[in-house]
């Protein structure tokens, strides 16, 4: 489903890319990245989107969606410029804080687990949390409340996954990573349990099941550098299926580079 922006509520202060905030025509309220995403960042978005999704991960609701043209010919001011016209990245607005560090104990070792090997299975590194503070892309919905499978037990508390446009990083430092991620405790105890190793590489092998069609579904548009589609993004999709094929190998469980 293609969503089509109708107002441009102003723009996020968080995050590298200062995503827009806009009202699509469905009446829902979405983070939308466009131009300062980069054409590469929103490829990255889109096909992460989708393997999380596959994986069960609770990735926050998104689509593409189209900025019609004289929203932005509009512009006078050049506010719009990072946004640009055409098709972009939207992300639903989920209600809720950044994760904090106090809130991570609480959460079930599961879903750590799930978002932690995520994040090694993309080379993802732009989801760090220290005493220090860091870049989560984590938000934490406090009063949500989610019944189980069984419809026996509630949970208080909801985790929302976003921001994936700096994955597949093929400068990704395992080091960082191990020191720096906002569920590095899990790192020694989840990457040395052997169930927990095969487990976890059949999942990630039937998640990417969905690439194809996620990439076939990539917007023309984000194929092409420029609006007259002469110079290609040459965006690597052969690195990216690599990446993602180390699963195969029992090397994907070594914490180097």
């Amino acid at each position: 489903m293609t969503l089509r922006v109708v107002e441009v509520l102003g723009r996020s202060e968080q995050g590298r890319t200062q995503p827009y905030i806009c009202r699509c025509d469905d009446d829902d309220v979405y983070f939308v990245k466009g131009r300062s995403a980069t054409r590469k960042g929103l490829i990255n978005e889109w096909l992460c989107g989708n393997l999380a999704l596959a994986l069960g991960l609770p990735v926050a609701p998104f689509a593409v969606a189209e900025v019609p043209q004289e929203f932005v010919q509009a512009d006078l001011s050049g506010k719009l410029a990072d946004l640009g016209e055409g098709s972009v990245f939207a992300s639903r607005k989920v209600f809720g804080q950044e994760l904090a560090v106090a809130q991570v104990s609480g959460i079930e070792i599961a879903l750590r687990r799930d978002v932690l090997l995520f994040d090694w299975w993309v080379r993802n590194g732009d989801r760090c949390l220290t005493a220090r503070g860091g870049n989560v892309n984590l938000l934490w919905q406090p009063h949500a409340v989610v019944r189980d499978e069984d419809e026996e037990r509630l949970a208080v508390g909801r985790l929302a996954v976003i921001d994936h446009n700096l994955a597949f990083d093929a400068e990704f430092s395992p080091e960082e990573y191990c020191q720096g991620h906002v569920f590095a405790a899990d790192v020694a105890e989840t990457f040395s349990d052997f169930v927990l190793r095969e487990a976890y590489t059949r999942r990630f092998l039937q998640a990417m099941a969905v690439l194809e069609s996620a990439w076939n579904n990539v917007p023309e548009a984000w194929h092409f550098v420029d609006a007259e589609q002469t110079i290609p993004t040459a965006y690597p999709k052969a690195d990216v299926c690599a990446m993602l094929r180390r699963v195969e190998s029992p090397d994907f469980w070594k914490l180097t580079a």
